[in-house]
């Protein structure tokens, strides 16, 4: 059994509070906002998570110190516009070799950088590790079946994680693609925007499976030309958490591109889906990295255009159909 601290007290921070209570962990849960922890305190359960009580074993804090001290494990759950600033904030307090996992999942636009490649920067002294894949945290806070990959720079800090989160309900692989991982959840934010728009506009199965489809492609391609690995992308980081966040309503991603779909703006579906949408800010950077490395994203081009641009989303279906014609995989030879 061990000490862990969660740092940040979100839908999904909280449910990884449930589970790795359950598995018998000491866990302390911290907020940056002290009514979030004062609620908890006193419900013992998340408004976005109605019915799931969180174990006796799991304290609550606002003080960032103590959800870090003599802690064996810290868990890095704010939404991914937070991560350098509370990194940063952590850096008092951080133990040499300490080691974080983060399990948020986002590109940092003005940088360009993965949320790890931010965790080390602000915390060199720190051994960073992510954890990603298709798990929605009602499903998780309810103990149903659900996989993910843990990946680490090392062997040894990958292994950690994945004993410590494993349990009856929650398996977990290792990986030692980091880039992969982390670009695969990412970027999948951003085609489910896209899957959400399709719905809202209220096309079916046959456009949601080619935006999945040529989605991964995308995404493939691009976390590919930045060091990942292809096997990565075919795996629960890549069409797995795909899948999942095109497909679900648990998805806020996919909700705000619904009501997207349906005529609202960019803003008016963040407000309506009342959480962080994290394919809108990880938009713009996908966009640029495409740029950086020469890399086509038209699904991804098209969804900046509608976010940002006031571009039509019919218009921008159409846009998408209508391109030049191409050959689904050019690396297959034709028989002589």
């Amino acid at each position: 059994m061990a000490d862990i601290g969660i740092i940040g007290a979100g839908s999904w921070g909280t449910a990884l509070a449930v589970l790795l209570s359950h598995s018998g962990h000491r866990v302390t849960l911290w907020s940056a906002l002290p009514q979030e922890i004062a609620e908890l305190k006193e419900r013992r359960e998340h408004h976005n998570l109605p019915g799931v009580i969180l174990p006796e074993n799991v304290e609550f804090t606002a003080e960032l110190g103590t959800a870090m001290e003599r802690k064996e494990l810290l868990v890095l759950s704010v939404p991914s516009v937070y991560t350098r600033q509370t990194a940063a904030s952590m850096k008092r307090f951080i133990r040499p070799g300490q080691l974080v996992v983060n399990v948020a999942k986002g590109i940092e636009e003005s940088t360009l950088m993965t949320l790890s490649e931010i965790i080390e920067q602000e915390l060199p002294e720190a051994t960073v590790a992510v954890l990603s894949g298709p798990s929605h945290a009602e499903e998780v806070s309810r103990g149903l079946p659900t996989t993910c990959v843990a990946a680490a720079h090392s062997k040894e800090a990958a292994e950690t994680v994945q004993n410590l989160f494993m349990g009856p309900a929650f398996r977990v692989y290792t990986s030692p693609d980091v880039a992969g991982v982390e670009l695969g959840g990412a970027l999948k934010n951003v085609i489910a925007l896209a899957a959400g728009i399709a719905d809202g506009l209220g096309y079916g199965d046959n456009t949601k499976a080619a935006l999945i489809t040529r989605g991964i492609h995308e995404i493939a391609r691009l976390g590919m030309a930045m060091g990942g690995r292809f096997e990565t992308f075919c795996g629960l980081s890549g069409i797995g958490d795909l899948i999942v966040t095109c497909a679900s309503m648990h998805s806020r991603n996919r909700r705000a591109g619904i009501l997207i779909g349906k005529g609202y703006t960019m803003q008016q579906a963040m407000d309506e889906v009342q959480m962080v949408v994290e394919g809108v800010y990880s938009a713009k950077a996908a966009l640029k990295l495409a740029e950086k490395y020469h890399v086509a994203m038209p699904i991804i081009e098209q969804v900046n255009l509608v976010l940002f641009d006031g571009k039509p989303a019919a218009d921008a279906v159409g846009d998408l159909m209508m391109r030049d014609k191409a050959v689904e995989a050019p690396a297959l030879p034709w028989p002589q």
